[in-house]
């Protein structure tokens, strides 16, 4: 009858691949939280931006084109000039009153600063100022 094996040998090195296992996994929620942060960072600079350009382009001596490229300038100036590709603005009537309307349509980082194209749309309203 040969002895039974000793506690100690059977888990050596266990504590190694537990390190591993938890550690991949530590690892790979600081990743997502990081990424889901950089999304919403992207989503409110461009939310931001869109309601500035909005506010821009209704003042009384502008234009929504106006308003469309201050949009696209703040976009490059914070993020970066590959975020400012579709953007537009016009006038609308919202309960009857005059609005701009500017709305950008872009790509929603996924995997770093990659994503899908035309994933994301943010609006940014303001009332429109009467000309005098």
């Amino acid at each position: 009858m040969s002895p039974a094996p000793d506690r100690s040998r059977r888990d050596q090195g266990s504590a190694v691949v537990e390190f591993v296992l938890v550690s991949a996994l530590v690892v790979a929620l600081f990743l997502a939280i990081g990424q889901l942060a950089l999304a919403l960072h992207v989503r409110n600079t461009l939310v931001a931006a869109a309601s500035e350009g909005a506010r821009y382009g209704a003042d009384a001596d502008r234009t929504p084109a106006d308003g469309a490229e201050r949009t696209r300038e703040l976009i490059r100036d914070s993020l970066s000039g590959a975020f400012d590709d579709d953007v537009s603005a016009s006038y609308a009537d919202v309960d009857g009153v005059p609005v701009v309307t500017v709305e950008v349509r872009t790509r929603l980082p996924l995997v770093g600063w990659l994503g899908p194209g035309r994933g994301l749309v943010v609006r940014g309203h303001a009332y429109q100022e009467a000309t005098r």
